[in-house]
């Protein structure tokens, strides 16, 4: 059995204004309907696979387990960084967790934001590299370049890849080049994109960190042996995990290791790692678009609307990429995408809320978002999951008038709980302890108008919360 770990911690930028700190890409469905991180942890389901571990922050956990459970998968572990320490730490707080309960079992470590449209080849090519995981080998997968790409890491063997996905030696990392010397190497044939993913026994990965990153090992280990386990959550403890170093699985361990492999995967892959790469995986006929969009007469672009009831139109556009969201719209020429990662940190440098924080905010009971803002009011479109149930709280600079539009709430106001069905609303007085749940089976959706002098999310005194949350 081999263990699934999916990374999914990251708050990648290059994908703005889709993808924020807040609610970043591989929880949204870029790529047809099911998210990037739904997709990538079906793809390693299936009988020779255990139940997934996934490494995720606490900002993410309960989006996580959502989406896990929306398409049926149930993960094995779910563990908590204290906080973002690249991807070296995280792989190895995965296998000291798997060494306790399967130490001679294997783990394939996967980003949960990797488009791979061929699920069947690239599980044929795992199968491939397991004789190699077997014998102790470290193994890395390498994509066949069909581009000069320069935003990639490159994995650089000896001779040619083979035309069959057989483990090959590598002769070296080489860090992402510039267009000629990209394009040098496609030419050369000897090189393959680094894809980020390994496979490896737990056994051969734990004793790859203690002889190249032995610090590492120490803190990691503190913090996997002082962890607390948090409403099905295993939290690793913050303090150890605050010594270990910031840094790749690649810097840390796979460039000092010397029994590593590589298998050649030939299939389709993406990282999405920009609005270029969204437009390749989803032109027809050079034209890539989605929500409500129209193109009279444009070429090599993607038009996206993420905003029901707004529609984009796009008149005589050429290698042009328009992102539109409720608070936000993206516009650049295709070649220039890499550049959003600047933009966004100019919005951070003006304060601009809009950087890292998504329209809906996501909460373990569904999410809300703002429909309307005045002086001394909001309205918010507010949607909880079946069976959820927000804290029992109160507020000291507002009242709030909910409206039921779809389900049952099931509402406390200080002593006093009742059910409100649709089409019936129910006011909150400034000051009172009060309470919504949904009773019901599907999600429960309510309008809540907020008004007083401070209408700020901080403004909440939680009594009891079910996430356990301060």
């Amino acid at each position: 059995m081999i263990t699934p770990v999916i990374l999914c911690g990251g708050s990648g930028t290059r994908l703005w204004p889709l993808s924020r700190k807040s609610y970043p890409k591989q929880f949204s469905p870029l790529i047809g309907d099911e998210s990037l991180f739904q997709a990538s942890t079906k793809r390693l389901s299936g009988p020779q696979f255990a139940a997934p571990v996934v490494v995720t922050a606490d900002a993410f956990r309960f989006i996580a387990v959502q989406q896990l459970q929306d398409i049926g998968i149930n993960p094995g572990a779910v563990l908590i960084e204290p906080a973002g320490r690249d991807t070296a730490p995280a792989v190895l707080a995965a296998a000291m967790h798997l060494h306790n309960s399967d130490p001679d079992g294997f783990m394939l470590v996967a980003p949960s934001d990797h488009v791979i449209p061929d699920d069947a080849l690239f599980l044929a090519t795992v199968e491939a590299a397991m004789p190699a995981a077997q014998a102790g080998q470290l193994v890395t997968f390498g994509i066949s370049p069909d581009r000069p790409e320069t935003g990639y890491g490159y994995l650089e063997l000896d001779t040619a890849p083979p035309d069959t996905a057989a483990p090959v030696a590598l002769k070296s990392f080489v860090e992402k080049p510039d267009a000629a010397r990209a394009a040098a190497m496609l030419a050369e044939g000897r090189y393959l994109w680094n894809a980020g993913i390994f496979l490896f026994s737990v056994k051969a990965i734990i004793e790859a960190y203690t002889q190249n990153a032995p610090e590492m090992c120490m803190a990691v280990s503190k913090s996997v042996d002082h962890a607390q386990a948090d409403l099905g959550f295993l939290r690793l403890a913050p303090e150890p995990w605050g010594d270990a170093p910031a840094i790749s699985i690649d810097y840390a361990v796979m460039e000092k290791a010397q029994n590593l492999s590589v298998v050649p995967y030939k299939g389709r892959w993406s990282d999405l790692g920009d609005w270029a790469a969204v437009w390749r995986e989803t032109e027809t006929d050079g034209m890539a678009q989605s929500g409500q969009t129209t193109a009279i007469d444009c070429k090599n672009t993607l038009l996206r609307s993420e905003i029901d009831g707004q529609r984009i139109v796009g008149i005589g556009l050429d290698d042009i990429v328009a992102v539109a969201m409720p608070d936000a719209v993206l516009i650049s020429t295709k070649d220039r995408t890499q550049e959003v990662k600047q933009a966004v940190a100019a919005l951070k440098a003006e304060d601009a809320v809009q950087a890292e924080c998504f329209p809906k905010d996501h909460r373990p009971w569904g999410w809300f978002e703002s429909l309307a803002m005045g002086d001394r009011f909001q309205v918010k479109r507010i949607v909880v999951d079946a069976g959820a149930a927000l804290s029992l709280q109160s507020h000291h600079h507002r009242s709030e008038h909910w409206i039921v539009v779809q389900g049952t709430a099931k509402v406390t106001v200080n002593d006093d709980v009742k059910l409100v069905t649709e089409n019936e609303s129910i006011y909150i007085p400034l000051g009172a302890k009060h309470r919504m749940e949904n009773p019901g089976k599907l999600p429960m959706i309510l309008i809540e108008v907020q008004t007083g002098s401070y209408l700020g999310e901080d403004d909440i005194v939680r009594y009891e919360d079910i996430y356990a949350r301060d």
